[in-house]
């Protein structure tokens, strides 16, 4: 007999709603200790921002809707910047620091912030940002600032991809990765291979990078004899990644034949060496990845429609650092402290910072790796300056502080004309000016100037 009870209430899926703007202030680069990395605490119930110097870093959220952050920052005033909400902005006030407030790099007395404005006290760079609340993006307090990691993010799209990429990792599904050059394909393919717990190694083939006449050779091995040159038996990329995960980057660069020969592997789950006589079994997991548009290339009949059915158990579009600009501070981090470890700690100048940040890194973040790679090549042991990153970067943060007037005006072009005279030699510009180090260290902050850009000129 039918069941007559209540009928199932039909209810919008959640994630078809728009999510929910909420503001948040990102602390996003300490210049003289950027290995500590970013950090945010969201604006919600809070109409004022008190930012100042402190031992460390430290929050403190009063039930006065005020916010306090603190930094180590030697460059910036106990009582140094203040944000105020106005309605639906907000405002920045200098509080009479001794070295000044800047809102993109011009310094203000008290100023409207623009949307994504970026906010200088002392050697330290904030932003205030509107954000969607829908996603699993961190939140960090900025008092405990969380090591960076491959699964740390801000923006809330790439929270998305990151949650589906673990959620995958353990099932037994292939993963098709796809996104522009650069956007880090393969570092996700490392993570879901982390997460997945196989124990056997992550295995990492370019595609493109391999000869079409050795592809089968490398990727499914030979046998001795079994052509010319094979002196010995040779184990293929496909079976060392046995029980582990095999990563194919650009598999698209694959030829028709070989893309053949790989379904084979994929739907027996063993491979035949070349020369072989009986194919051998493997515990295979693959994930694949592609900048290129894979169903497009079926219709065009350069991949087979039936591989790319095997490798598209879930697909992971990867967004460029164009649109999650709010990770460049976590990315900035995490790429300084891999290529220096315990050994160096590198420093920046604010404009170098700025620079940096306000780039837009059309090649994503192997742009920005090599970027602050060719950058600690040539600060040596002093901070990475404007000029030592590249032209593009250079030219987004060259900003000249327009609002100077009078004598601040003329003592900044003073400066600059002997920076350029003593190439960067605080020493020898401090006694053109008959002025102490200290004195003229605190006008290089002021007027946004730093040393190290005008050395060696």
């Amino acid at each position: 007999m039918e069941n007559r009870g209540d009928t199932l209430s039909q209810r919008e899926d959640p994630r078809g709603v728009a999510r929910r703007l909420t503001e948040s202030v990102f602390l996003e680069v300490e210049c003289d200790r950027p290995l500590v990395g970013p950090a945010c605490h969201s604006l919600e119930g809070i109409d004022r921002v008190a930012i100042g110097r402190a031992a460390e870093r430290e929050l403190h959220d009063s039930a006065g809707r005020v916010l306090t952050i603190g930094v180590p920052d030697r460059w910036m005033s106990v009582s140094h910047a203040e944000l105020r909400r106005a309605g639906a902005e907000w405002t920045v006030h200098d509080l009479g620091s001794k070295n000044g407030t800047l809102v993109q790099g011009r310094r203000i007395g008290s100023a409207a912030l623009p949307p994504e404005g970026r906010i200088q006290a002392g050697h330290t760079l904030f932003c205030l940002r509107r954000h969607g609340t829908g996603g699993s993006g961190i939140s960090i307090d900025v008092s405990n600032p969380s090591p960076v990691s491959d699964s740390t993010t801000f923006s809330a799209s790439f929270a998305e991809v990151l949650t589906r990429a673990e959620a995958v990792a353990t099932a037994d599904v292939s993963v098709l990765l796809h996104g522009e050059t650069g956007t880090g394909k393969e570092v996700l393919a490392h993570a879901v291979h982390r997460w997945s717990r196989r124990p056997g190694p992550f295995v990492a083939v370019n595609c493109g990078a391999i000869p079409q006449t050795l592809v089968e050779s490398e990727l499914f091995g030979h046998r001795k004899g079994s052509f010319s040159g094979a002196s010995q038996n040779r184990v293929g990329l496909v079976q060392a990644s046995d029980g582990g995960t095999l990563f194919l980057d650009e598999i698209a660069d694959l030829s028709l034949a070989s893309q053949a020969a790989l379904l084979r592997v994929l739907q027996e789950h063993e491979v035949l060496p070349i020369g072989a006589l009986r194919p051998e079994s493997v515990d295979l997991r693959v994930i694949a990845a592609s900048h290129q548009p894979l169903d497009r290339l079926v219709r065009d009949g350069k991949f087979r429609e039936d591989l790319l059915a095997r490798l598209t158990g879930v697909v992971l579009e990867i967004p460029p650092l164009r649109e999650r600009m709010e990770d460049l501070p976590l990315l900035i981090a995490s790429l300084l402290r891999s290529m220096t470890g315990e050994e160096r700690v590198p420093k920046l100048s604010p404009e170098a910072a700025l620079g940096l940040l306000e780039y837009s890194w059309p090649l994503n973040v192997r742009e920005l790796e090599q970027a602050l790679r060719g950058g600690l090549a040539l600060c040596g042991p002093h901070p990475i300056g404007l000029d030592h990153l590249p032209d593009a970067v250079r030219r987004r943060g060259a900003i000249v502080d327009e609002s100077l007037e009078g004598e601040d005006l003329e003592r900044r072009d003073r400066l600059v004309q002997l920076l350029q005279e003593h190439r960067g030699n605080l020493s020898a510009v401090a006694r053109s000016l008959g002025k102490g180090r200290t004195q003229v260290s605190r006008w290089l902050g002021r007027y946004g100037l730093s040393r190290s850009a005008f050395r060696g000129r």
